[in-house]
């Protein structure tokens, strides 16, 4: 995930500690110490899944999309998952392998019951929950 859902974090924490407010990407950027350009990025991905708003323009920014006590933060992780979370092989095992030909199903298995656990516990924490270690 590369630190995705810590940058998603990041960005909603803020927006949180700013109601009423509009941020822009560049001041979001420089509290995360990284390019605005990522930021677009990741706000995109979180807009698409409702937890952002935007507003166009020289006035724009972004705000929450919903009530911090309704951002859950499974939803965060799940919107910001592209990948399994032990990682996916670039190779296709060689079939004839006793190993080679069994590997990815039992790695995926325990992949499956490692991201299970991951949104089983993420699913406890709201980012109000969160916002309150900050104040």
């Amino acid at each position: 995930m590369n630190g995705q859902f810590q940058i998603a974090i990041h960005i909603l924490t803020l927006l949180d500690h700013a109601p009423g407010e509009l941020l822009s990407s560049e001041y979001i950027a420089g509290s995360i110490n990284i390019n605005p350009v990522l930021v677009r990025k990741e706000i995109r991905n979180l807009r698409n899944y409702g937890l952002i708003n935007s507003k166009e323009g020289k006035t724009g920014g972004y705000s929450l999309g919903l009530p911090p006590q309704k951002i859950i933060f499974s939803d965060v992780y799940k919107a910001v998952k592209h990948h399994p979370a032990l990682g996916q092989a670039k190779n296709m095992p060689n079939p004839q392998c006793p190993v080679g030909r069994q590997i990815n199903q039992h790695l995926n298995a325990i992949a499956d019951e490692v991201d299970a656990a991951i949104i089983n516990k993420l699913s406890t924490i709201t980012l109000a929950d969160f916002s309150q270690k900050f104040k």
